[in-house]
């Protein structure tokens, strides 16, 4: 499970690349879809605190730019990765106790968490690849499928 876990988060590395590359070169899409942008890369660093047990440096709704948004992407990735390479026999089943953004206190498998954040993004990179071709821009390709196909 840890492998296919790490290489699902791989998948989405590469496909925040590819969403940041196609937003980077379409400046008409900036307006709408930077915010979605920032979301994405802010929800996973904010589930990442979670899991680290540390105050997240980012809101789940922040304003950021196409720079400090790659910035985020890349702190993101390896953080993911470290966390990641850490964990040792049964770990995906502990239990994290964390407060939402509201306040409210919930206590999730770190399996679940995982999974929250890897089926967050394609959703939103779907919302960022239609505004990318709405103005003007080549929508990425971010299935799966290709990223199997091109990295292996």
């Amino acid at each position: 499970m840890k492998l296919h876990i790490q290489r699902l988060f791989r998948f989405t590395a590469w496909a925040n690349q590819r969403t940041l590359a196609a937003v980077r070169s379409t400046p008409a899409a900036h307006a709408e879809a930077l915010p979605i942008l920032s979301h994405l890369l802010a929800a996973e660093h904010v589930w990442l605190s979670r899991l680290q047990q540390r105050e997240p440096q980012h809101a789940v709704w922040p304003t950021l730019d196409i720079d400090h948004s790659a910035a985020l992407a890349a702190e993101n990735e390896a953080g993911y990765q470290a966390l990641l390479a850490q964990l040792e026999g049964d770990e995906l089943s502990t239990v994290i106790r964390y407060r939402t953004s509201q306040g409210h206190e919930f206590a999730t498998s770190m399996q679940d968490i995982l999974t929250q954040v890897l089926l967050h993004g394609p959703y939103h990179r779907g919302q960022i690849a239609k505004i990318i071709g709405r103005c003007g821009g080549v929508a990425p390709n971010t299935d799966y499928i290709t990223f199997t196909r091109e990295v292996g």
